[in-house]
């Protein structure tokens, strides 16, 4: 009786998080992701906490959510995960204006993005 499980979307030792609606562009978004991809995760928190772009903050939050799924969810060892992938994607765009001269009107697009972060268990190198 009752439900079935869902089947795993990610591998078993894999676990990820995933942030919508953050107020930048996925191009000034994607050189955050770029800077923690691969790297220990430890390392890459620490990278992101000194880091000099605004951005950088929430993308430390989904990348601590990750690791919790990791360690509470998915029972996997927080010391050997890595940053397996991060991908950016487009989410809507507020569009705004400005009166210009002779009648006109200027275009102000304000994109927002969202990402999302893969950690994945590997095996300590002896």
């Amino acid at each position: 009786m009752g439900k079935e499980q869902n089947p795993r979307r990610v591998a078993e030792n894999e676990a990820f998080a995933k942030t919508k609606m953050l107020r930048t562009s996925p191009q000034k978004l994607n050189l955050v992701a770029a800077m923690i991809r691969g790297k220990k995760v430890d390392k890459a928190l620490a990278d992101l906490t000194f880091s000099s772009k605004r951005i950088a903050g929430d993308v430390k939050k989904c990348l601590q959510s990750a690791i919790a799924n990791a360690e509470n969810n998915h029972n996997l060892d927080v010391d050997n995960l890595i940053v397996a992938e991060a991908w950016v994607g487009k989410n809507l765009v507020m569009k705004r204006g400005r009166p210009r001269a002779r009648g006109r009107y200027g275009k102000i697009m304000k994109p927002f993005s969202e990402i999302t972060i893969k950690v994945r268990q590997v095996e300590e190198r002896a």
